[in-house]
Formats: C-alpha cells, structure tokens, sequence
C-alpha cells in the first residue's frame, strides 16, 4: 500500500513538473515578436539570441530623411557610430528571463538621445510590454509601454 502511494506521489510530481515546462517556457517568450514603441513612429522585434534576448528597429513611420536617404543614428555620442542606419539598429541588448516574470540585466539604446540605459522589461499582459530604462537604480528611470504588433 506504501509503495502505492509513493509511486502515486512521483507520478503526480512528474506530471506537475512537466506541465508547469510548458507553462514557464510561453511565459519566458511572450516577449518574441514585434512591439509598436510608445511613441508610435518605429517597431521593435524582440528575438531570442543564445539564452538572451535583444531587439532592433525593423519599421520606421519615416524611414527617409529630408534628404531622401535612409534614417541614420545621428544622435548617437560615439561620432563613429552615427553613419550606421537606423532601420535595423540593435536596441536591446543582454536581457534574461527571472523567475518573477521579468526580463532583466539588459540595456536599452535611445536613438532620439544617443544613449544607453539599463533596462528591466515586463510583461503588462501578452500584448503589453513595460520597458523601464534607467541609471543607476530602477526607482530613478522612464517607462514606456510597447504594443504587440
């Protein structure tokens, strides 16, 4: 009868692991795909590289200059990194998924100030993200909220 109940109880705990995997896993990738930014004028694809994840701009609402060429980052501080276009540019960088359901350690890039941030983003609900940049600690920062494309 013991033994019963101790086969019941691994079944049970194999059962509960396995599909809380699944569970944890759409959880760690709601974030994938592609996020109009608060300000409506770019969209942001969220990608899986490694066991991080990072994000580049792949529409722009003006793609073009006055000039008619391609948008580049002209606001960037490094004077070297302003020729490179802005239809494509990396965004985030470094993020990881926590067990609170939040995706931290990362940074953001402003391309409107030339400067990076580090970053906590969470998941608002699967078609909301809260991107929180900062200095030094999250408490002193800005949030955005970013809609699923």
């Amino acid at each position: 009868m013991n033994q019963n109940r101790n086969l019941f109880l691994v079944i049970l705990l194999f059962l509960t692991i396995n599909t809380s995997l699944p569970a944890q896993e759409a959880a760690r990738n709601v974030i994938l795909g592609n996020w109009l930014v608060q300000d409506r004028d770019a969209i942001v694809n969220i990608y899986e590289s490694g066991d991080r994840f990072e994000g580049k701009i792949v529409w722009l609402k003006t793609p073009l200059n006055k000039q008619g060429t391609p948008m580049k980052d002209t606001n960037n501080v490094d004077k070297i990194l302003r020729k490179r276009p802005a239809l494509g540019l990396a965004i985030l960088h470094g993020f990881a998924y926590t067990k609170d359901g939040s995706w931290e350690n990362g940074t953001v890039y402003d391309p409107k100030n030339g400067k990076t941030y580090s970053c906590r983003i969470t998941a608002v609900n699967k078609n909301q993200l809260e991107i929180r940049g900062y200095i030094g600690i999250a408490l002193m920062g800005r949030t955005e909220i970013w809609n699923r494309k």
